[in-house]
């Protein structure tokens, strides 16, 4: 079953919620504020088309891995070779520690699932049936929802 992210717009934290076509709201646990949603027939069946919250069509899709752990892990690394390097370690050490990563890197894409994201709202939507319907992340498209409120209906942008 599809399960959905929903940001608090009150307090930033996270709603998680199974689609539920009787539900008209969802509230945060935290701060308790209630946000309107939509969810219909196709997203009780784990197909997406369209977002329960903004009800926009346009989505992107990428894996599910933190993107601030996958930075954070990069710092460690860089820094680690950094004082091999300083330590006066050959380049086959400090280089070592960036071939680990990539092997790290390498072994999560295989194994980490894709997931959905809303452009506009940036609700996230594990387990979609149709997720390998959505295409990958467009930053000419992201920007121009993000800044102007573009409204592609669901139609990707390709040139």
């Amino acid at each position: 079953m599809m399960t959905v992210h929903f940001t608090c717009k009150n307090c930033g934290s996270g709603v998680h919620v199974y689609p539920d076509s009787n539900a008209k709201r969802i509230k945060c646990e935290i701060c308790n504020h209630e946000e309107a949603v939509f969810f219909n027939q196709e997203h009780v069946e784990s197909i997406l088309k369209d977002c329960p919250s903004c009800e926009r069509k346009d989505f992107y899709s990428q894996k599910d891995f933190n993107r601030k752990l996958g930075v954070i892990i990069f710092v460690i690394a860089a820094i680690i070779s950094t004082i091999m390097l300083w330590v006066g370690l050959g380049p086959q050490w400090y280089l070592s520690t960036f071939i680990v990563l990539y092997a790290l890197d390498f072994f999560l894409f295989r194994r980490l699932n894709q997931i959905a994201i809303c452009y506009k709202c940036n609700a996230i939507f594990r387990d979609v049936k149709n997720i390998n319907s959505i295409p990958g992340f467009n930053h000419e498209m992201n920007d121009r929802i993000v800044y102007s409120d573009h409204n592609f209906h669901g139609k990707h942008l390709d040139h």
